[in-house]
Parts: structure tokens; C-alpha cells; sequence
């Protein structure tokens, strides 16, 4: 019925590509972003233990990392990923510069979510005598959740458009079958095909990071 070049196990190969990049990179942004936002705000002037020098270094690093887009960072820390995991192609290659790529970001989401916050909070919080620690653990986080779940689901969304574009050198997933087959072979059915795909995962995350979200509110 269709005039395609691709099979329907390549289909289900690439979504379980596009699935592993996101899982995997998705939880090494997460183990970089998060404490680095915590960093942000808690040294940042007039935080909870402001910190100058600290502060003075990790703001322009995330900035740095932010403004390089994502192709560029992949072409350019090829050496380091080379390294890292010994080769430079393929999904496995291609998680190393998404993990640079998102955790930067997150850091920013964190960090904004944090910093929304009431401040009466931090100060009653302080007034009871709680370490830098307690005030984080038991008092920012917690009032933060639900920000916290939509900038995740941002995040999480942000990084599948740059799984498609790790597809540019051949990174797996559904951005590399759209680019081998839907635009260098011309195979319209499989560029409909994978932006159907792509709509189906950033619709389901972001109804789920909803749902999640307002079920935080609630409680």
C-alpha cells in the first residue's frame, strides 16, 4: 500500500533507540542539573550560603555549555566521547554529548524553579535554627515539586528534539531513520511516519508531567 524502504522492525528499532537516549541521558542530566541548580541558588548573592567564587564559576559554565547548540557541542567534544565510550558514532556515542547537552539546562530549570519560592519560607526556615541542608531537603524541594515536574517535563522534551538531531551522525533512534531514509532517500511515508512519532512522545510526556504536576498540587 505504501511505497517504503522501511519495515515495521525498523520502526520499533528506532523507537527503542529513541527511548534508551532519552532514558539514559535523561538520568545523567538529571545527576548533573539538579544539584548544580541547588548550587546556583544556594551560593548565588544573597542566597543561603552565598558563595562568590563559587558562584562566579558554575554561572558562566552553564551559560557557556547553554549557548552552544546541541550539533555543534556533538561535532566538537568528539575526541572527548571517543574517549568516554571508544567510539564516536552510534546511540551509545551519541548519549555522551546529549548528557552535556541537557544537564546545563536542567540547571537552569532547577534554578528557576527554586528561586520561585517564597523567600518567608527560607527565613522561617532559618529562624528555626535549620542547616543549609535541612532548608534545601525539607523546605525548598518540597515546596518546589511541582514547578519542579513541568521544568523536568520541559527538559525531558527539550532533549528529544536533540535525540532527533543526533540522528545527523548517526547517532540511532527515530532522528537517524528520518534523516537516512525520510530526507536522504526521499521517502515521504517515513518522515510522516516519525513526526507522528514524535508528536505521540512529546504529547504523552507533557499530558503525564501535567498530570503529575497538578496531583503534587493537590496533596
Amino acid at each position: 500500500m505504501f511505497n517504503t524502504q522501511v519495515t515495521l522492525e525498523q520502526f520499533l528499532t528506532s523507537i527503542a533507540q529513541t527511548g534508551q537516549l532519552l532514558g539514559v541521558s535523561f538520568v545523567g542530566g538529571v545527576l548533573i542539573g539538579l544539584p548544580l541548580g541547588i548550587l546556583l541558588v544556594a551560593t548565588r548573592p544573597g542566597g543561603i550560603t552565598p558563595n562568590k567564587a563559587v558562584y562566579n564559576i558554575a554561572n558562566p559554565v552553564v551559560n557557556i555549555v547553554r549557548s552552544v547548540p546541541f550539533i555543534i557541542l556533538m561535532v566538537a567534544i568528539i575526541p572527548f566521547t571517543r574517549l568516554i565510550v571508544g567510539t564516536s558514532i552510534g546511540t551509545t556515542a551519541a548519549i555522551v554529548p546529549l548528557i552535556l547537552y541537557i544537564g546545563p539546562f536542567i540547571a537552569r530549570l532547577v534554578e528557576n524553579s527554586l528561586l520561585e519560592v517564597d523567600r518567608g519560607i527560607v527565613e522561617a526556615a532559618e529562624s528555626m535554627g535549620a542547616s543549609p541542608f535541612q532548608i534545601i531537603w525539607r523546605f525548598l524541594l518540597p515546596e518546589a515539586t511541582s514547578s519542579l515536574i513541568l521544568s523536568m517535563t520541559t527538559a525531558i522534551i527539550g532533549l528529544l528534539g536533540a535525540t532527533a538531531m543526533a540522528g545527523v551522525v548517526g547517532g540511532g533512534g527515530i532522528g537517524d531513520l528520518a534523516i537516512v531514509f525520510g530526507y536522504q532517500r526521499f521517502d515521504t511515508f517515513v518522515m510522516v511516519v516519525t513526526v507522528a512519532i514524535l508528536v505521540i512522545f512529546v504529547q504523552g510526556m507533557q499530558s503525564f508531567g501535567n498530570f503529575a504536576a497538578r496531583r503534587v498540587r493537590r496533596d
